[in-house]
């Protein structure tokens, strides 16, 4: 069996909002049917019914986004009935999970054409309730909340393994000895590159508004922040730490949605791909350490397609807290910092968890298109302790 080379032909996604904002009155399984509707109106040369599958990924599951995600978005923009789809859960890294599920299918001769993303709405997450061991307990009952984190914790899970995960991004800051100044500084340089890519319109190429929500970018950037703004932020997870609000991700809404294809499905599309997939990695760390779990994947991922960190254009990597990107670019001392996240990253722009990869993902290839050519990388730290990356090259 020989394996076909894989190619991103588009992709798109929503501005990102923040948690309770512009997006919190859009179900998830809408959101992720109008990047789905959206990437396959930017290719009226394909027949959507040639789409072989749809992979979704989706980091919580629990309210609307329940039964398949994927399928329901499918239904929701108005594809075909015999296209089908398949939801994924890698935590944070589900959206890239979900890009290479579908490379993988039509590496293989699976798939000829595959739509892959992801989609979150943290604000519309719910509370779950357990059931009682037996019937109608007389005692009061507990409400989990599904936005973030540990909830309903197997007891025999070591502590150390399910500490917050802020607590985590504080474990790495004491493990590299990363001040709050550098934290605040990393955050601070975040929204000022999103800031400026907007206003370049770097983003133009890839952002769909959702119909009928007043937003046009991303609601979280803060072009006006400080140094002097960020030092006022209290400490969340510990009295005398360095992981604040503003130098962590926000909650979000939004998703993303890619368009991968093999030669064939390429000349079905007409049009010319944005990047061709080349490898990717996973790996796993410890639980309270998952901020650094993308430093062996990016190496392996990095190994397995013959590049180094001298040949990157870009590499997005999901700033889930500045202590955690501080800390992997720490044990990277061969990359040049001045590729990573050109146009901003999460702290600035969001981080809606299952839609998070695509989103990284998506702009890489849309870089490298703008390039011309290059080598490009996603990569994300997730919950519980794992590392994803993917190669990309034009």
């Amino acid at each position: 069996m020989s394996i076909r080379d894989v190619y991103i032909v588009d992709a798109v996604r929503t501005p990102i909002g923040k948690f309770g904002g512009a997006l919190s009155s859009v179900r998830p399984d809408d959101l992720a049917a109008h990047v789905v509707k959206s990437l396959v109106a930017r290719t009226p040369d394909l027949d959507p019914a040639r789409i072989d599958d749809v992979y979704f990924g989706d980091a919580n599951g629990a309210g609307e986004d329940n039964r398949d995600v994927a399928r329901m978005a499918v239904l929701l923009a108005g594809l075909p009935v015999s296209v089908p789809g398949v939801t994924v859960n890698r935590l944070c890294g589900s959206g890239l999970e979900a890009v290479i599920q579908a490379a993988r299918a039509v590496a293989v001769g699976d798939a000829s054409v595959a739509i892959a993303g992801g989609v979150e709405s943290m604000s519309r997450a719910p509370w779950v309730l357990q059931k009682p061991e037996r019937a109608f307990p007389a005692g009061h009952q507990q409400l989990h909340s599904t936005t973030l984190g540990w909830r309903m914790t197997n007891p025999r899970m070591p502590d150390e393994w399910t500490v917050p995960l802020g607590e985590g991004a504080e474990l790495i800051a004491d493990k590299h000895g990363i001040t709050r100044e550098q934290q605040d500084a990393f955050a601070l340089a975040s929204h000022q590159k999103a800031a400026k890519a907007w206003s370049d319109g770097l983003y133009a190429d890839e952002v769909v508004p959702y119909d009928g929500v007043d937003l046009t970018r991303d609601e979280c950037i803060r072009e006006g922040s400080t140094m002097a703004a960020l030092a006022k932020l209290k400490p969340v997870f510990r009295e005398s730490g360095s992981v604040t609000a503003g130098n962590a991700s926000p909650l979000n809404d939004g998703a993303a949605a890619l368009l991968i294809v093999d030669e064939e499905g390429l000349r079905a599309t007409g049009r010319e791909p944005l990047a061709r997939i080349r490898t990717s990695a996973v790996t796993g760390i410890e639980p309270q350490l998952f901020g650094l779990g993308p430093v062996e994947a990016v190496q392996r991922a990095l190994a397995k397609s013959g590049k180094s960190f001298a040949d990157l254009t870009t590499f997005e990597l999901n700033e889930a807290f500045a202590a955690q990107s501080l800390g992997c670019l720490a044990e990277w001392p061969d990359l040049d910092p001045a590729v990573v996240n050109p146009r901003g990253g999460a702290i600035a722009i969001g981080h809606p968890l299952g839609a998070s990869g695509a989103r990284l993902a998506g702009s890489v290839a849309h870089q490298l298109a703008a390039a011309g050519s290059g080598t490009g990388l996603a990569a994300l730290c997730i919950g519980v302790g794992q590392g994803l990356a993917l190669v990309l090259e034009r």
